[in-house]
This record gives structure tokens, C-alpha cells and sequence, in this order.
């Protein structure tokens, strides 16, 4: 008699959240996270209320990419070369420092220093609110490769690799609808001083959270050791020798380009929608709504068959469905329009992040880290400075609809090239 057949494991939807030190990297990541959607919704919403000026709204996102791109290929060498806590820590405390000036900047001493109400606009007001978010910009550049790659070595197995990055995922985009409703509600309620206050408290409860896990030695290296300039520069030539990933990273990064109407929501809400800081903030947690609900499904039913094409079809519907939001003068049909941006979104995010934890090794997972940071991190930086830039020379509506009309030709470019993406099954390499 032949002995009974071994029962299938069951599928365990929170085997990485079973990991104490894995959930405490999560709850320091939606502090974090958090506090820069709140203090994205309330630096963008004063902004456009000093200069009136769509160009303005752009350039905040300017302020932050420029600095982040220009150190990410080095912060990426850092992260392959110092273990990886002895970075996230200090770039911490470099955003609690930034958010708490922000925070100062409100008070009536800080606006004496650099605003004069005779002079139109607080324009070194101004000025000093982006250079805050441009050395936040520094800190961001470090901070992206370091915790990307710091993720992983918490886990016991790459057998729970997967689950993690969909739990990395699913936290990011809760943390992502938490924060702008929160920021806009406090805004409207208590005034930015009080808004300010509340991102800095949880910067620095992020920061302790941070510190509280244990370092991690860094993973062996293979080959030679390179130079610091080959060093740099290998991240880049892992991707651009790599189809599925350079694909991948090629379509997010045009999607998010063109495609991110997130930069002008303040003139939506304002000047279109006629609604004021409280429904900024829920427009601009819609699409993280969407992005969560999907990346809880996900979870539960993770991408297998036919993973590429159906990427291929998530990025289409982004496009389409900013396309709609742009037409749109309901603030209700708005609010389900960008809701179906984060779930379309959701599914680009979860596939591009499981290819690069699956594919990269890890001693390189730093470098390849910080050129998905050039490709799609900064790229909502760049698209927030495209369409500041776009609604200023063609008007706001005919920027947003340009913008989906481009994601859609990627899309259609990324299908007839990337043929290896088209056919991509999750699970295989």
C-alpha cells in the first residue's frame, strides 16, 4: 500500500508579517511614509496659495529629483558597501531635521526672517520652503537604495521574498491613503503650523522605529572588486542588459512621466472642482485607496499567469483612466477616476518590485536600487515638473490629457519591442 500523498502547503498570505523585525521595518516605513504625504499635500497647497502659479507647484517636485538623482548612483555604491542601518539611520535623522524646519518656518519668527507682506508672493519665503525639500531630496537619494536593499536581509528565506515586497507594497499604499487625507484635514483644521507639527512627530517616531531594528552585515560579494567608478556604474549595466527589468522600469517610468496628474491637484481642487484643502487630501489619497485595495488582493491571489500582459493592460488603464479624470468637472467622478489610477498602478509597482528583488543578487541590490530610484522614484519629481511646466504652456485640462495619451503610446511601444515582458509568467526566470 503506497503511503498517503503529502498535503500541498497552504498559501500564507502574512508569513513575512509573522517576522518581528520585518513589522517593525513596516511600521517605520508608513511613519515615514505618511509624514511625506502630509507634508507633500500641505508644502503643495502653500505654495500654489503664495505664487498662484502652476509652474510652482512643478518646481517642488524639481527641488526634491534634482538632488535625488544626482547622488542615487553613488548612494547606491554606499548601499552595496556600508551596511545598510548605518545609512537609513542618519538619513532619518537629516528628514526629521527637514520636516522639523518646515514646522519652524510657519512659526511667526521664522516667517519674520524671510517674508515681508509688502512683497508680493513671500518670494525668499518661498525659496526657503524649497530648499528644505531640496536637502530632503539628498536624504531621499540615500535613503531609497539603502532600505530597498535592507528589506530583503531581514528575511529568513527568499521564500518569503514575495509576500514581502506585496506586504512592502500594501503598507506603502495604505500609509499613501492615510497620509494625504490626514495632511489636508489637519490643514483645513488646525492650519499648516499644526500639520507641520504632526509630519515632524512622525519622522522622528520613523527614526526611533528605524533604530530599534538590528544591523545586518552586508552579503558576500562575487567577482573582483571594482573600482568606485565601475562600481557606480554596474547597477546601470545590470538593468540595460536585462530585457524583462529594463522594460519594466522603461514603462513604469514614462507612465509615471506623462501620465501623473498627482502634481496639479491642487489647481483641480481649487480652480475646477471648487473644493478646498480637506478635498485635496482626498484626492490625493483616491489613487492610494485604489493602490492598497489592490495590493491586498495581490496578496491573497498573487500575479501568476500571464503576468506581463497583464502589466501591459494595468499601464494601458492608467492612462485611459487619467485621460477620464482630466474631463472630468465632478468631484465625485474624480474621486473613482484616480481610485482606478492607484489600482491600475498597484499592479505595475508589485510586478516591477518583485522583478528587481528576483532577479538582482544581492550584494548588487544597492546599485540596481538606485537606478530603479533614477527610473521611477525621481521620475514623479520630473512628471510633477512636466506638468507644472505642461499646464503652464498648453492649460491644465490639455496638459493631463496629453500626458495619459503618451502612456498609452509607451504602452503600446513597450508591447511590440519587449517581447519578453509580453510573455513574463511570475515564478519563472
Amino acid at each position: 500500500m503506497l503511503p498517503p500523498a503529502a498535503a500541498p502547503v497552504a498559501h500564507d498570505p502574512y508569513a513575512a508579517l509573522r517576522l518581528p523585525e520585518f513589522r517593525r521595518l513596516v511600521s517605520a516605513r508608513v511613519m515615514y511614509i505618511v509624514a511625506s504625504q502630509i507634508q507633500g499635500v500641505v508644502v503643495g497647497w502653500q505654495i500654489y496659495e503664495l505664487t498662484n502659479n502652476p509652474l510652482a507647484l512643478g518646481l517642488i517636485g524639481l527641488a526634491e529629483a534634482i538632488p535625488s538623482i544626482t547622488v542615487s548612483l553613488y548612494a547606491g555604491h554606499v548601499a552595496d558597501s556600508v551596511p545598510r542601518k548605518r545609512i537609513i539611520v542618519p538619513a532619518m535623522v537629516v528628514l526629521f531635521l527637514c520636516s522639523l524646519s518646515l514646522f519652524l518656518l510657519t512659526k511667526p519668527a521664522g516667517m519674520a526672517l524671510f517674508a515681508n507682506k509688502q512683497v508680493l508672493a513671500y518670494p525668499l519665503y518661498v525659496a526657503m520652503l524649497y530648499v528644505v525639500l531640496f536637502v530632503s531630496g539628498i536624504a531621499r537619494g540615500f535613503m531609497g537604495p539603502a532600505l530597498f536593499s535592507f528589506m530583503p536581509r531581514l528575511l529568513p528565506s527568499r521564500d518569503l521574498l514575495s509576500n514581502a515586497v506585496t506586504w512592502n507594497s500594501t503598507t506603502w499604499q495604505a500609509s499613501a491613503v492615510l497620509g494625504p487625507a490626514i495632511g489636508g484635514l489637519l490643514f483645513a483644521q488646525q492650519g499648516k503650523g499644526f500639520a507641520y507639527g504632526v509630519d515632524a512627530a512622525l519622522m522622528f517616531t520613523s527614526l526611533l522605529l528605524f533604530i530599534s531594528i538590528a544591523g545586518r552585515a552586508l552579503p558576500e560579494r562575487e567577482g573582483q572588486k571594482l573600482n568606485l567608478s565601475e562600481s557606480v556604474l554596474s547597477g546601470v549595466r545590470f538593468i540595460f542588459n536585462n530585457q524583462i527589468v529594463l522594460a519594466a522600469l522603461s514603462l513604469d517610468l514614462f507612465a509615471v512621466l506623462f501620465g501623473g496628474a498627482v502634481a496639479l491637484l491642487p489647481i483641480f481642487a481649487k480652480d475646477i472642482l471648487h473644493t478646498g484643502p480637506d478635498g485635496l487630501g482626498y484626492l490625493r489619497a483616491a489613487p492610494a485607496v485604489g493602490s492598497v485595495l489592490m495590493a491586498v488582493w495581490l496578496t491573497y491571489s498573487p500575479l501568476r499567469r500571464g503576468a506581463g500582459r497583464k502589466l501591459l493592460w494595468a499601464v494601458a488603464g492608467f492612462g485611459l483612466a487619467t485621460i477620464c479624470f482630466a474631463l472630468s468637472k465632478s468631484f465625485a467622478l474624480s474621486l473613482f477616476l484616480l481610485f482606478l489610477t492607484g489600482v491600475f498602478d498597484s499592479v505595475s509597482v508589485i510586478v516591477r518590485s518583485t522583478l528587481i528583488h528576483t532577479y538582482t543578487p544581492e550584494y548588487m541590490k544597492g546599485r540596481v536600487s538606485a537606478v530603479n530610484n533614477i527610473f521611477i522614484g525621481s521620475s514623479n519629481e520630473i512628471g510633477a515638473f512636466e506638468s507644472g511646466a505642461a499646464a503652464k504652456l498648453m492649460g491644465t485640462v490639455t496638459s493631463v490629457v496629453f500626458g495619459g495619451m503618451m502612456t498609452l503610446v509607451v504602452v503600446a511601444i513597450t508591447a511590440w519591442r519587449a517581447n519578453k515582458l509580453r510573455e513574463l509568467e511570475m515564478g519563472t526566470k
